[in-house]
């Protein structure tokens, strides 16, 4: 397969102003976008959304001159999760869809990632059909030809009955208190509306984005506004989306953090006990043993996929299974959308505690995680750190001191120049000793 120049492992991500996240990029890659997937003799139609960072704006222009230039109609959308706009593209029948969105990323970092008709990420051979129109000359279709932009000004309501359908008709959240933190990304208007509608007493943070606060602070990735609040509220739990609403993870009622791990785990649990799983489990490399452990014990088939979800939709579709995710909280409910849906997921857990009437801290404490420590080491450039050989021999080193009671994994960062290091296994204290011996030999090796 050839290697692909722009296009990581979640679309197109980087700081603004450097490499391909300019204006100039932008203009070109909407262009090549729009020959990508525009269908000669039809009336194209490629949706744009975004999460709230001030770059948006920016690059929402870009992107539309450019499809514009190509012929392509557009429909913007605004604020609003990624998974809505996939769903928005596929109900309403558009060529493809654009989230701009760095996801859990700070306001400086923006991206791009694509949605097919379908509302699935796109494969390798279209991201490398993209780039190669990249490589040519812009060409601008004839002035009858332009593509027009217009706003989609329902969809915000559209994807609210999408998030509310996916749940029992008898099932209500009359009497449940629950505490958002929406990260001041895109579930700043939706999530807060879904859970109303629904019966929630709702109390909210993180829905006051300004372009500079997302993810500062607050959402899935800085849950400690989330724990104060809930405790300082006495609600029934927490929920925190990260800066595009893709990924999730919660709060139990006593202020203990329910991870993506734990929060998969209750719903195959749930669905086994209602009959409802079809097939089994897909996890990352960085699924935590116990995850593994206690589906076995249920007789729940489990894999494991490379990190990232468009691994973990591959392996979905390989096997004909609908549940997957990552324990970052991003979570794939393939029977309900066709990509990570933190709402959605989210909901999927109340439908647990719902039918089984009990509370998150007690459908958590099903299940015990093996001690798991995971460090960053920030390094120049992206890099694999298994082509080291200091850092193999390293591994191997520290993998006959954890003696079969444990596993290292070292990865890079699909999104960012990091080395992630990670170990788990039974003794929390060797754990620990081990991912501290490992980071320095790789920022040794590579920082």
């Amino acid at each position: 397969m050839q290697s692909k120049k722009y296009f990581g492992t979640d679309g197109i991500r980087g700081r603004l102003g450097e490499g391909a996240i300019t204006p100039e990029f932008m203009l070109k890659l909407g262009w090549a976008c729009g020959q990508v997937f525009k269908k000669e003799g039809l009336r194209n139609r490629i949706i744009i959304g975004k999460d709230t960072r001030i770059s948006g704006y920016l690059f929402e222009s870009a992107l539309e001159a450019g499809l514009s230039a190509a012929g392509v109609d557009v429909r913007l959308i605004g604020p609003m999760p990624t998974p809505a706009i996939a769903y928005l593209t596929r109900t309403y029948r558009a060529n493809a869809g654009i989230v701009i969105s760095a996801s859990h990323n700070p306001y400086e970092d923006n991206g791009i990632k694509f949605f097919s008709s379908k509302g699935l990420k796109l494969d390798d051979a279209v991201e490398l059909e993209i780039e190669s129109w990249l490589d040519k000359d812009l060409e601008v279709v004839a002035p009858n030809l332009l593509g027009k932009a217009k706003r989609i000004d329902d969809a915000m309501g559209r994807y609210v009955e999408c998030c509310k359908g996916t749940i029992p008709s008898s099932m209500t959240l009359e009497g449940v208190n629950i505490v958002l933190d929406c990260a001041h990304g895109a579930t700043y208007q939706v999530a807060p509306y879904v859970f109303r509608e629904l019966g929630a007493n709702i109390e909210t943070i993180g829905v006051e984005p300004n372009g500079l606060n997302i993810n500062k602070g607050v959402g899935s990735t800085s849950p400690e506004s989330l724990v104060a609040k809930v405790l300082e509220t006495g609600a029934d739990l927490g929920i925190a989306f990260d800066g595009d609403g893709d990924r999730v993870i919660m709060v139990d009622h006593k202020g203990e953090l329910v991870d993506g791990d734990e929060l998969i785990y209750i719903i195959a649990r749930n669905r086994q006990n209602a009959d409802r799983l079809k097939g089994g489990v897909v996890g990352t490399l960085m699924t935590n043993f116990g995850v593994e452990l206690a589906l076995k014990e249920r007789g729940i088939p489990f894999v494991r996929a490379n990190v990232g979800d468009r691994y973990v939709m591959e392996q979905l579709v390989k096997n004909d299974w609908e549940l997957g995710g990552e324990n970052s909280g991003h979570i794939i409910c393939f029977d309900k959308a066709t990509t990570g849906d933190a709402i959605i997921a989210a909901l999927q857990v109340l439908i647990a505690m719902w039918r089984e009437k009990t509370t998150l801290h007690e459908l958590k404490s099903e299940m015990s995680k093996l001690p798991q420590v995971l460090k960053n080491v920030r390094v120049k450039e992206k890099v694999n750190p298994m082509e080291n050989a200091q850092i193999v021999a390293a591994m191997a080193e520290q993998e006959l001191r954890l003696n079969g009671q444990g596993r290292v994994l070292l990865r890079a960062s699909g999104t960012e120049p990091l080395i992630r290091v990670m170990a788990e296994g039974v003794d929390g204290s060797l754990v620990s000793s081990v991912v501290d011996d490992l980071v320095e030999v790789v920022e040794s090796a590579l920082a």
